[in-house]
């Protein structure tokens, strides 16, 4: 599977955020801010919309996994929608995310979205 750089994922404009967007302790939270913030579109998952399928968009664009690896994969196998790359947080990876992006011909890269935010400042 081709792996994404960082800057490509950053040029897209929509994010769905996977995890706890409410809680202010979590990198959830931390990276939907710092992403509207800079302009993005960001749709969460986890606390505020529960299924990768109530994103109101046709498709997601960047999947930004900052949860458990275990439910992260549940919900991107529940997910019926296109998914066109994912940014898989520190801590939030498996190998069985990886092989299941891999199996789907789905992008992924394992990096930090607030990295990511600084490198296009």
């Amino acid at each position: 599977m081709r792996k994404m750089e960082l800057n490509e994922i950053m040029k897209s404009r929509v994010f769905t955020v996977l995890g706890d967007t409410l809680n202010e302790e979590k990198y959830a939270y931390r990276i939907k801010h710092a992403l509207m913030d800079a302009g993005y579109t960001v749709h969460c998952v986890g606390k505020e919309l529960a299924s990768l399928n109530d994103v109101p968009e046709e498709e997601i664009e960047v999947l930004d996994l900052c949860i458990n690896p275990v439910r992260g994969l549940s919900k991107i196998r529940e997910c019926r929608k296109q998914i066109r790359a994912v940014l898989i947080q520190p801590g939030a990876g498996s190998d069985e995310i990886t092989q299941y992006l891999d199996q789907k011909n789905i992008p992924w890269l394992d990096g930090c979205a607030l990295k990511g935010l600084e490198a296009i400042k």
